[in-house]
């Protein structure tokens, strides 16, 4: 672990959900396991899962109240030992209800030793009208540490005629490769404000998808066939979508904008197929758990 990680403190309150997870992983010879968990409130994990083999674990977290209420923090620390590979999911949308006057807060912690491999990839997040959040989402990779991580943000319940009007979304994403920050992004969207129509915000578009990844590059054919496949499914499935791939020095940046939770799903998992051989060095085997 670089010297720049810090445990995440999280707030006390005896009104709200305080909920913690700790998850560790090892690799045992040729097995990854689960060798760490410790939880404090609302968050879990159930049995470690291995549908593609021994090498790869699969862990569910699971939230049971089904959605974060006003004033509720979150606080996730995953730490994977030198040749660790773990894909960490959800089992289902997260939803951020309405405020009541109360700022809701989620801290990600994602630690990465040598040669560790991490797919965090959860479900989308769909933030009801009124809800007020701060996301917070730091990942410290050693050297040879392989990375892809992703999210799916939903702004109000589009299918219930819901938009995003009034609220607020705070978001801060930092990547650091041996203690050197090689990627970082932070915006705040009001709801109902300019920046939701404006071209520089989500243009009046619901849905935004993201998809970083560090640890490998992709070659110029590869990178103009991810653009072209991507924009044939959102051209097929949703024509006034947007999307585009850019390839820096050390991160892997993709993206969506449009209004589909659905099409976006699609669009994650096609990148995710093309960056997974390159980055994390295995087949893209889509997991039995987004099907359902």
């Amino acid at each position: 672990m670089d010297a720049s990680h810090q445990s995440i403190p999280i707030v006390t309150s005896c009104s709200h959900w305080q909920a913690s997870l700790q998850l560790g992983f090892s690799k045992d010879a040729d097995v990854t396991r689960l060798t760490g968990r410790k939880h404090s409130g609302p968050l879990r994990v159930q049995k470690p899962l291995y549908p593609e083999g021994a090498e790869i674990c699969h862990a569910i977290i699971i939230h049971p109240p089904g959605g974060v209420v006003g004033g509720d923090q979150l606080a996730i620390d995953v730490n994977l030992d030198a040749g660790a590979h773990a894909l960490i999911t959800t089992p289902g949308a997260a939803k951020w209800y309405r405020s009541n006057a109360h700022t809701s807060v989620q801290k990600i912690e994602l630690v990465l030793d040598d040669a560790a491999k991490l797919e965090w990839l959860p479900q989308e997040t769909i933030f009801f009208d009124d809800a007020c959040v701060d996301l917070h989402q730091t990942m410290h990779l050693s050297r040879d540490a392989r990375l892809i991580s992703g999210d799916i943000y939903c702004f109000g319940r589009t299918a219930s005629g819901e938009t995003y009007t009034t609220g607020k979304i705070r978001q801060h994403c930092s990547i650091y490769r041996e203690g050197r920050m090689v990627w970082h992004e932070q915006g705040s969207l009001e709801g109902g404000s300019h920046a939701m129509q404006s071209p520089l915000g989500l243009q009046g578009k619901s849905v935004c998808a993201t998809l970083l990844a560090s640890g490998g590059l992709l070659g110029s054919e590869q990178l103009q066939s991810l653009r072209e496949q991507t924009s044939a499914l959102l051209a097929q499935q949703e024509p006034d979508a947007v999307c585009g791939v850019t390839q820096m020095k050390s991160v892997i940046v993709a993206r969506y904008l449009g209004n589909s939770s659905e099409v976006a799903r699609h669009w994650q998992h096609l990148v995710w197929q093309h960056l997974r051989p390159v980055v994390i060095g295995c087949e893209a085997v889509i997991p039995r758990i987004w099907n359902t």
